[in-house]
């Protein structure tokens, strides 16, 4: 039944992509006016998953900042526009995105699913699928999770990730809205592990008083790019160009260096 459970909800969240797309996807391509338009409303509305330390989240002042705080804020400044940082639900986002609510989202794992629905820049960071346990535990192996249970983002590339493991079938799967929220159970001791991104897994492990193990096991590597509205290509076009120089003249590496301590993006 868990099994099922966890089936149902990814082949559910694929079909209600497919339809409520299928009707934009259908039409007949119009002007792409999107830079035109956020040039002319003075503010890119970048839609951000703040349970993704460091990429985004809530600092103790209750304000957003992180990674892609950093990254965005400085493409908005050589647009010429404002940033307007929207947290949003990761299983909505591309609804968000599509409903006018976001102009685009940040840290988008490339997937051949997400292509068909959204306009991805290039990648500029890499990713890794990571499972957490806590010092205390026995578990240094994906097998040794036989029977535990397992914290894991909804509606997200770890989530199928998981159901395509052999360990799927042994393991007690708690689904939750994003990685810090993993990881704050794994803390509380209400999860024995938590399946996340490396980039949280390694911040949460460096910043924490307790000690924590990541398993030697991952479930894959992933690149994470900047996603757009199908048709706007020219708002993805000049962002990926702002990007290139950003890396070219050293920005982009200081504010990785800022969260991560050394420069890890992998824009070309």
């Amino acid at each position: 039944m868990k099994i099922k459970r966890l089936m149902c909800t990814a082949l559910a969240a694929v079909t209600v992509l497919a339809v409520a797309y299928r009707g934009h996807f259908s039409r007949a391509k119009a002007e792409d006016t999107s830079l035109q338009k956020v040039l002319e409303a003075g503010q890119l509305i970048v839609g951000l998953d703040v349970g993704f330390p460091p990429m985004s989240f809530a600092d103790e002042k209750g304000e957003i900042v992180g990674f892609d705080c950093d990254m965005a804020q400085e493409v908005c400044k050589r647009l010429g526009v404002a940033l307007v940082k929207r947290p949003i639900k990761w299983v909505a986002r591309e609804n968000e995105l599509y409903n006018g609510t976001i102009n685009c989202i940040v840290s988008l794992p490339i997937t051949p699913a997400l292509n068909k629905v959204v306009c991805l820049t290039e990648p500029y960071i890499k990713d890794d699928l990571v499972f957490v346990v806590p010092g205390s535990s026995s578990a240094r192996w994906l097998k040794d999770l036989k029977g535990k249970s397992v914290g894991v983002q909804y509606c997200s590339t770890a989530q199928r990730a998981l159901i395509s493991t052999n360990i799927r079938k042994d393991v007690m799967v708690v689904l939750l809205d994003d990685n810090l929220s993993i990881l704050l159970q794994l803390r509380e001791e209400k999860l024995d592990a938590g399946l996340v991104d490396s980039l949280s897994a390694y911040h949460f492990i460096y910043s924490s008083s307790e000690r924590y193990f990541i398993l030697t096991d991952s479930l894959g590597e992933e690149k994470l790019a900047i996603g757009f509205k199908r048709n706007d290509r020219k708002l993805r076009d000049r962002v990926q160009q702002i990007i290139g120089e950003m890396n070219a003249d050293g920005t982009l590496g200081e504010i990785s260096k800022k969260w991560f301590g050394s420069n890890i993006t992998i824009v070309r």
